[in-house]
């Protein structure tokens, strides 16, 4: 996994790889501004212009040096130092010198006035005023600098952290005077704040870079949050026995559908059986039997007495694992029902969908969830749970509370779907794509997660690799049918080819 670190900790990491590896202060900048002057020049020709905008501190000597070599790789550069109190950081006042021993470089510092160069939509701005060590919103002069770059048409990158950007609470910043970067390369490991959907306006597409930070820290230091990569659902995922038989990979139950909603239904129950269950049973009213054993034959049916909706509590003690939610419909009778199957069941549910929204109105079911269930909410139906949030970052901090309060998973959607543990850590997923923000993809999920509940992966371990996978198949999918036209499922269809990506 990716550790992602709070901000607070940079300083530390860098200091012990100058102390440890050993390395000069001067010589990490040089290899941080190498790496991002490699990536730079991979994306953008000679033919824009470059402008470079430099702070005082340890940011403004990375936006030097990597000023310094896009000249010598022959780019246009024009450089602006800002230095109002006159006073560089050892390392920026390094580069400076540098800079300046280039013959015919484009360069000004800034102490008093200011004159702004003319910004087109064929010029590059790189942004290096401030980096991931600000901890007040920036005002008077940077934050009209800050305005003024981004009222221009010129893209815009930035080096590390975008200039005015907190590196995970925002909430008290002032957002007017924050860079608002199409592309920021980032050094060592992303910022918690580029995982939350309120400052992507100011992010735009973000890479790390690896600039040989020190092993041993990273690896010692401890951090709740981490990024999930293909290679740690590799590691984790069960191989299966040649002489393996149905039996041996579980019987799932899954709660779903109701009149007009059966299609829940049949995407949840086909996802779980393409995760590799043994055997899917679906629990639904009596209107929608042809329906599911017409769409799904491998499927057996546990047929509902209510011809409409979920009424009566199935027997669950011959299952391996159980989900609930799918196109269930909001009926009293069902939130009762739903009541009993919390309160009789041992075995950790899966929860989602209209099951979520009858735990929102009796909020006295939450705390008869069995251990490690999962719920699997997006942002809204969280905060019916939960509360409402001002701002991406309280409410997943307010999910992680949840989580740790109930000792379940929960798995908050959206483009880095948040996994909150029970310990208080998350983890975050780095696949799928906006196309799979379209009716019924939650479906997919949740019969996902189910499949793999009821193959025997402890609960964390399948909430992850289910939204791991989902994300997988959703990102093959869009390359077939594109982002706009993809539906929930295309990724269902998909699965098999995550699988065999992965493995």
């Amino acid at each position: 996994m990716i550790k992602i670190f709070p901000v607070s900790t940079v300083k530390e990491i860098d200091n012990y790889t100058i102390l440890n590896e050993p390395i000069d202060s001067i010589d990490l900048v040089e290899r941080a501004s190498t790496q991002f002057v490699h990536e730079f020049t991979r994306r953008y020709s000679k033919q824009h212009r470059i402008i470079v905008f430099a702070g005082q501190g340890n940011n403004g000597a990375d936006a030097l040096a990597i000023a310094r070599l896009l000249v010598e790789e022959s780019y246009r550069v024009e450089t602006f130092l800002f230095n109002p109190t006159a006073n560089l950081s050892p390392d920026c006042m390094i580069n400076k010198t540098k800079l300046l021993e280039i013959e015919h470089v484009e360069f000004t510092e800034v102490i008093q006035d200011f004159e702004p160069p003319m910004l087109s939509a064929n010029d590059i701005v790189i942004d290096g005023l401030f980096g991931s060590g600000l901890n007040r919103p920036l005002s008077g002069g940077f934050a009209a600098v800050v305005n003024y770059i981004n009222q221009s048409e010129a893209s815009i990158v930035a080096i590390d952290i975008p200039s005015g950007l907190f590196g995970e609470d925002n909430l008290q910043n002032d957002m007017n005077a924050v860079i608002k970067a199409d592309l920021t390369l980032t050094f060592g490991f992303p910022k918690l704040s580029f995982l939350l959907a309120d400052n992507f306006p100011y992010v735009g597409e973000w890479k790390v870079l690896d600039i040989g930070l020190h092993p041993d820290i990273i690896e010692d230091m401890e951090t709740p949050f981490c990024l999930v990569n293909e290679e740690d659902i590799t590691e984790v995922l069960h191989p299966r026995k040649k002489f393996a038989h149905k039996g041996d990979f579980g019987h799932a139950l899954l709660v779903a559908g109701s009149k007009g909603k059966m299609g829940a239904a049949v995407l949840g129950t086909r996802s779980c059986l393409r995760s590799g269950t043994g055997l899917v049973t679906v629990h639904i009213p009596k209107c929608g039997l042809q329906t599911l054993q017409t769409a799904i034959p491998e499927a057996m049916a546990s047929v509902d007495q209510h011809a409409e909706h979920f009424s009566v509590t199935p027997d669950s003690s011959s299952y391996s694992a159980i989900g609930v939610g799918p196109g269930l419909g909001q009926h009293m009778e069902t939130a009762t029902a739903l009541e009993r199957l919390i309160q009789t069941t041992k075995k950790p549910l899966v929860i989602d969908a209209d099951a979520l929204n009858a735990l929102a109105t009796n909020k006295d079911m939450l705390k008869q969830l069995p251990q490690g269930s999962i719920l699997t909410p997006h942002p809204k139906e969280f905060d019916r749970l939960a509360g409402s949030s001002p701002s991406s970052f309280e409410r997943l901090m307010k999910a992680r509370e949840f989580a740790s309060t109930y000792q379940i998973i929960l798995v908050l959607k959206g483009a880095y779907t948040a996994i909150c543990l029970p310990n208080r850590h998350i983890y975050f997923n780095s696949t799928g794509n906006p196309g799979m923000a379209t009716a019924g993809s939650g479906d997919v999920l949740t019969g996902i997660i189910l499949g793999l509940l009821a193959q025997g992966y402890e609960p964390e371990v399948a909430a992850t690799i289910g939204v791991y996978l989902h994300g997988a198949a959703g990102d093959l999918a869009a390359v077939i049918h594109t982002e706009e036209s993809l539906i929930a499922s295309d990724i269902t269809d998909m699965l098999g080819k995550a699988f065999k990506q992965i493995k």
